[in-house]
Parts: structure tokens; C-alpha cells; sequence
């Protein structure tokens, strides 16, 4: 469920707002993200500081395709302007919306331009085996987290992205590609994975207990992968009604997505047009590839053990 809201503002607004919000003392940076370029401005030391470890660096004199203004404020504020791709957040301390908002901005962005590009965005996590993966896709506390660094401790699979990535749908193959140069994640994962303890020792955690941490570290530089092919995707669910796992048809897989607003609370826009391209993305994207439903009310280790055969079947 999204915890913000995002209110629409129109060009001229946007320039009254910039009048007084643009200073000199704010942060710029710019972020490679999926060939798109996000400028952030901030007063923020702490999310500058994130960002420059979260995102590849775009050079000085690429212009911007989309800016994220993250400044102080009495109360939180979401403001959106569609023709220019800027977003305004007031009042935000957590950098983990900051940064899935620039996603979100670079997602709209692909989206407008997608009979050129034809890349999309998931909110979702990739796992690699041997050049072909498994998208893991579900509801906030569904476990995509807890399960995804639970299949990272085989050696045989790799990292690509624990949060967000983007497609291209190829004539023959759905291409997967990662977002972000090192992750933001839990400081507790070692509490479902105690093989991570010592490794996430020493982190420096924000408010939230979450931390960018550099995945090669982590794993291990020769698992880190930027991209790969699609073999299957695995939607997540809790449901006490259902059976352990299911394999859906591609009808059945997208109607799971929008009962649940496409697992993705930062879309920017909700409009009957956006709506209709991400039905027919992900109706493409069902039809290409297995889809399983997976029902997470077991204990972690049971439902990795689910997933462990899926890959291994699939893969």
C-alpha cells in the first residue's frame, strides 16, 4: 500500500515552486540509471551521501531527463510534474523513498517512450543462474527481501537487483537489466539468514535500520551480474487460503497484478493510459515465460525450498 500520496502539479506551478526551494547550498548529483539520466537535489548531506553509493555516476554534461528535489519540510509532500519529469519531496527522511522515486521518474520516462525503447520497469527482485533468471515479484512484506538473499546463498546463483529492474522485450527472449550500482537493504538480514551476520557487520544504518551496501562485498565480485534473460517469474502472496504454489496462467498473473496495483508503490501516475500499458506489458511478459504463484505463509526456509526447485526446473 502506497504511504504517500503524490499530488499533480502543472508547469507554472512547478516555477513558482522552484523560485523558492532552488539555492546554491543545495546538493547536485547525477545518477546513471538505465541509460536516463536523474539529477537530485538536496539539502540533505546524509541522501547525497546514499545516492553517490546507490547509483553509477553520470557525467557533468549529460542534461537530465528527470530532476528529484529532496529538501526539509514540516510535513511530508510529494509533488509531481509530469512535462518536465520533476518531483518535489518535502519533508522526507527516508531515504529508501527517495531513491525509489527516481526510479519511479525513469520508469514514467521509458513508459512514454516505449514504441522507441521498448523497455519497461518491474518493481521486483532478479536472480541470475547461468545467464537466465527468476523475477521475483510480490506486495510489500510478501518476503521478496527475505527470499531473494535466501537463494543468494548458493554460490550458483548471482545477484541483479534486490528491488527494481528494467526489460527490454526482445523479438525472441525478455532481456533483464539491473538499476542501481549497490543496494539499499536491511541492516537485519542476518535475523532470517545468520550467514550474513558477519558480513553486514559494522554498517552504517539510517534511521530506518537500512543501509547501501556494496554487493560485491557482500557476495563477491564474480556474482554480481547487470544483466540476463528471463526463464521465470514467481509472484508472491500471503494468503492461508491457498495452496503453497500454483502455476498461473498469464490471464491469472495479471489479474494478480492488478488487484495489487502491480506490487509497486511508487508509481508516480495512475492514469487510465498508464494503466493500460502496464496491462499490456505484463500480459506480454506472462505469456513468454512460466509464471508461479507462490504463498509465503510457510517459514522462510520452506519457501526457499520451493523456489530452489523452480530455478532448478526452469533454469
Amino acid at each position: 500500500m502506497q504511504e504517500y500520496k503524490v499530488t499533480l502539479i502543472s508547469p507554472k506551478v512547478k516555477e513558482k515552486l522552484m523560485e523558492k526551494i532552488y539555492s546554491s547550498s543545495l546538493f547536485e548529483r547525477k545518477a546513471a540509471i538505465h541509460g536516463t539520466c536523474v539529477k537530485l537535489f538536496t539539502d540533505s548531506h546524509e541522501f547525497k551521501d546514499m545516492w553517490e553509493d546507490n547509483f553509477e555516476p553520470m557525467p557533468d554534461w549529460i542534461r537530465p531527463h528527470a530532476r528529484l528535489f529532496a529538501i526539509s519540510g514540516k510535513k511530508l509532500r510529494v509533488l509531481y510534474e509530469p512535462a518536465s519529469k520533476t518531483v518535489i519531496v518535502e519533508g522526507c527522511g527516508y531515504y529508501g523513498w527517495i531513491k525509489s522515486i527516481a526510479l519511479a521518474l525513469v520508469a514514467e520516462f521509458l513508459e512514454d517512450f516505449t514504441s522507441e525503447h521498448r523497455r519497461y520497469s518491474i518493481h521486483g527482485s532478479f536472480v541470475d543462474r547461468n545467464g537466465r533468471g527468476m523475477a521475483i515479484i510480490g506486495p510489500s512484506g510478501s518476503g521478496k527481501t527475505t527470499l531473494t538473499y535466501g537463494l543468494l546463498l548458493d554460490k550458483r546463483c548471482n545477484f541483479l537487483t534486490d528491488d527494481w529492474f528494467f526489460v527490454r522485450q526482445a523479438d525472441n527472449a525478455t532481456l533483464v537489466y539491473s538499476s542501481e550500482k549497490n543496494s539499499y537493504i536491511r541492516g537485519n538480514l542476518g535475523t532470517d539468514w545468520p550467514e550474513y551476520c558477519d558480513r553486514l557487520k559494522g554498517l552504517k544504518k539510517d534511521g530506518k535500520e537500512r543501509a547501501v551496501v556494496d554487493v560485491r562485498q557482500l557476495l563477491g565480485s564474480d556474482r554480481i551480474r547487470s544483466d540476463s534473460t528471463l526463464a521465470l517469474t514467481v509472484l508472491l502472496t500471503r494468503d492461508k487460503e491457498l495452496p503453497p504454489l500454483k502455476r498461473l496462467t498469464a490471464e491469472e498473473a495479471l489479474a494478480f497484478m492488478v488487484k495489487n496495483d502491480f506490487c509497486n508503490p511508487h508509481q508516480l501516475m495512475r492514469t487510465r493510459e498508464k494503466i493500460a500499458k502496464r496491462k499490456q506489458f505484463f500480459m506480454q511478459l506472462f505469456s513468454e515465460a512460466p509464471v508461479y504463484l507462490l504463498n509465503t505463509i510457510e517459514k522462510p526456509q520452506q519457501s526457499l525450498q520451493r523456489l530452489k526447485t523452480l530455478l532448478t526446473q526452469e533454469v
